[in-house]
């Protein structure tokens, strides 16, 4: 049984996306692009990061695609719509607290859209608390907010998503960076 309103059915038909908030979304494993994929086709905007790697089996090198956030698929819709995304075969569930789904913010999600789209390495990183927040000032990742860390002599930014305590880096040059 449906809580939707007819007041919440009429704006939807009028605006579809009348309130609609980034939410991560628990999917199978491995079903990252399946979830993805059914989600478009239902009319929901869909996030799904991906980077390359390379991988060595015993009689090749391979280049891959994985997703940034395993298990996670990233999901743009008003709440009243939840019952829809749920109904997505191989979703587990909505990330909240107490049964409430959690936004995202939606700067942080422009934030991994820009890093994947600048066409720079780009891959996981443990989740950071601590650590100097830095602005990119230069490039295109202009504008991007994160936390500078070395490492084996490379510099790279780290944006993290809170609520999944998950974070992604990006290397850049030191001297495009500035305290934020």
């Amino acid at each position: 049984m449906s809580t939707t309103s007819l007041k919440e059915v009429a704006a939807e038909a009028v605006e579809p996306n009348l309130g609609a908030r980034w939410f991560a979304l628990t999917v199978k494993p491995q079903h990252e692009r399946t979830v993805a994929l059914a989600l478009r086709h239902k009319g929901f905007e869909e996030f799904l990061p991906l980077y390359r790697t390379r991988r060595q089996w015993s009689d090749r090198i391979k280049t891959l695609e994985l997703p940034l956030f395993p298990g996670y698929v990233f999901c743009r819709f008003p709440t009243f719509r939840k019952a829809a995304v749920l109904g997505t075969p191989s979703v587990n569930s909505i990330v909240g607290f107490g049964g409430v789904p959690a936004p995202l913010e939606d700067s942080e999600i422009d934030s991994i859209r820009a890093m994947v789209a600048s066409g720079c390495s780009v891959g996981p990183w443990p989740y950071l608390r601590a650590g100097q927040r830095v602005r990119v000032q230069a490039g295109p990742l202009r504008g991007l907010e994160g936390i500078l860390v070395s490492l084996k002599d490379r510099w790279r930014v780290v944006v993290s998503l809170h609520l999944l305590q998950r974070s992604v880096a990006v290397e850049v040059e030191r001297d495009v960076v500035a305290p934020a």
